[in-house]
């Protein structure tokens, strides 16, 4: 049940960023990719949790979460510039429909239930693995800047939390496709704290960091930034 809150959690960490852009009727410099990503990683979560027995828990909150990334990728389409508005249907059609869609069908055609749970925990973990390419690109501008402005405390103790306890939760239930990536996203929750404790300052610039409150959702995907 805890994991469940934390993941939600992590899920409304956007919404504020989507209010200022609603505020503002302009995605600016936002970057698209994350959003897309992650309704991908819901979506395979979700799958993963039907088609693998008493793992309701993971099928749930990632409903949860896919709803509200849609809705996301939906603002950022009514709001994007028409070369972005572009870039991002494509990037909805590919990753988001026709990805997932073909991917449940091949499974549920041509595999048997234990290769589907495998074939699915396995497109989970790996979309959970790439998420975290956008922890580690602002950790390293917490270093080069040495400022914790752009990484809030909020998110990195709740990606701390939500990695500690799916973790725990995985070797309950002995599932390392949970395990891996929840064990993956501890590990930089810790090490994002040891960076504010050793960065943190007194009296951080609030203009600059009003709409950054998602921190790493902002940044590229890709785990070599």
């Amino acid at each position: 049940m805890a994991s469940n809150i934390t993941t939600g959690l992590v899920y409304l960490a956007p919404a504020k960023t989507f209010w200022y852009i609603m505020q503002r009727r302009s995605t600016e410099e936002f970057d698209c990719l994350p959003y897309v990503v992650k309704l991908l990683n819901g979506y395979m979560w979700v799958y993963y949790g039907i088609v693998k027995p008493h793992s309701i828990l993971v099928a749930t909150i990632n409903a949860f979460g896919a709803v509200l990334e849609l809705v996301y990728v939906t603002i950022f389409l009514i709001f994007a510039p028409p070369r972005t508005r572009a870039i991002t249907a494509t990037l909805f059609g590919v990753l988001d429909v026709v990805f997932p869609i073909g991917a449940v069908l091949v499974t549920q055609i041509f595999c048997n239930r234990e290769m589907q749970i495998d074939v699915s925990g396995f497109l989970s973990l790996l979309f959970s693995v790439a998420t975290y390419g956008s922890p580690l690109s602002i950790m390293k501008t917490v270093v080069r800047t040495k400022s914790v402005e752009y990484m809030p405390f909020l998110l990195s103790f709740i990606l701390f939390i939500n990695g500690l306890t799916w973790t725990v939760y995985a070797l309950l239930t002995n599932d390392w496709f949970i395990g891996i990536p929840n064990g993956s996203g501890f590990v930089l929750g810790t090490a994002q704290l040891v960076l504010y404790a050793i960065y943190w300052k007194p009296k951080q610039s609030k203009t600059t960091s009003d709409h950054v409150d998602d921190g790493w959702q902002h940044e590229s995907l890709m785990l070599n930034n």
